[in-house]
């Protein structure tokens, strides 16, 4: 393939774009126009390094690398672990740092350690499946949530939470508290399998960059 052929990069929405972004400035990959906010563009173009930016709701950013809609993503370590996508997982980019963790009252801690059936709520059953099922052996009753799962234990619709933990405020002020950690999470840079096969050296240099820089930073 030509070098012509630009790369396309696929954005989170929010701070994980920000943060993305201000990364890539550091080794010299910029979009000025990504940043006017009274912008109504959708696809945001370097013309000079031949590189596409979109932003893009966190789960959905697998989907378009897998696809190849995009050839470069930056997503959660959580929404990969979600959504299971066929891509591949490059780099640690080392921010947006925070657990998956199981969290209930302390009442709940005697019932994952007995195996009984107990009941789950989260905004992400896979990976509260994998956890229980195949890490603790555990038959769970998994109800998925959309909004504040903190509320699951609170109103008895279920014993535990699974969910992402930042500071843990939100669960004390709840009176909850984190009872297992399941993974720590960050930021990653996901790449599309042909892709990397295709666009080898200008991704493989790009990687090379910003692995450079974060050694750098640390």
């Amino acid at each position: 393939m030509s070098e012509e052929r630009y790369l396309t990069f696929a954005l989170g929405k929010g701070r994980l774009a920000e943060k993305t972004l201000k990364k890539k400035k550091k080794i010299g990959i910029t979009c000025e126009e990504i940043h006017d906010k009274s912008s109504r563009k959708l696809i945001f173009v370097n013309e000079e390094l031949k590189m596409k930016f979109f932003l893009a709701k966190g789960p959905d950013v697998p989907t378009y690398v897998e696809y190849g809609a995009a050839d470069i993503g930056v997503v959660g370590k959580d929404t990969l672990l979600e959504e299971s996508r066929r891509v591949y997982e490059v780099l640690d980019l080392g921010f947006g740092k925070c657990r998956m963790c199981v969290c209930g009252p302390e009442s709940a801690k005697e019932l994952l350690q007995h195996h009984e059936l107990i009941r789950v709520s989260s905004k992400y059953p896979n990976i509260a499946k994998d956890y229980f099922y195949n890490k603790k052996h555990q038959t769970v009753d998994i109800i998925k949530l959309n909004g504040s799962v903190e509320l699951g234990p609170i109103v008895e619709l279920s014993d535990v939470i699974v969910d992402i933990v930042e500071t843990g405020s939100t669960l004390r002020e709840n009176g909850l508290e984190v009872l297992e950690e399941i993974c720590p999470l960050s930021a990653r840079m996901i790449v599309n399998q042909v892709s990397m096969q295709m666009q080898s050296e200008r991704i493989k240099k790009l990687i090379s960059a910003l692995k450079a820089e974060l050694e750098k930073a640390n």
